[in-house]
């Protein structure tokens, strides 16, 4: 099995893992919080922005392994507050095309620099 490290410019790592992992026919997308990629600061506003900025990094590591939204099979969406699950979803909604992907949404006692959000994806090559 091939183990090549993915990595975009517009996407943010903080820490010692890769940005995804592509073995050939499966691409697994690390979890993103909403952190710009120019400044490395958490991006402003609520769960709808966080979202947005989430999914717009994970976009760009789609894009670094030659891939789509529509090549994505599962998401993991981790939220610190289930309120904001309504919000989060009007958001994640319009990243994808029918039918959408498999998800799970957990809810979380936290997650880094207070993001209420973060997204993680599994892709398949067609």
């Amino acid at each position: 099995m091939s183990r090549i490290a993915v990595t975009s410019e517009r996407g943010v790592a903080v820490g010692p893992y890769s940005q995804a992992i592509d073995t050939g026919q499966l691409v697994f997308l690390s979890g993103q919080t909403p952190l710009d990629p120019h400044t490395g600061t958490l991006v402003e506003g609520g769960p709808g922005q966080q979202t947005g900025r989430c999914l717009n990094n994970l976009v760009a590591v789609l894009s670094a392994a030659g891939l789509t939204t529509d090549d994505v099979v599962k998401c993991n969406v981790y939220l610190t507050d289930m309120d904001d699950f309504a919000e989060m979803n009007r958001v994640y909604a319009s990243y994808f095309a029918q039918p959408p992907p498999a998800r799970t949404t957990i809810a979380v006692a936290g997650l880094p620099l207070g993001a209420h959000v973060e997204i993680e994806m599994v892709a398949v090559r067609p």
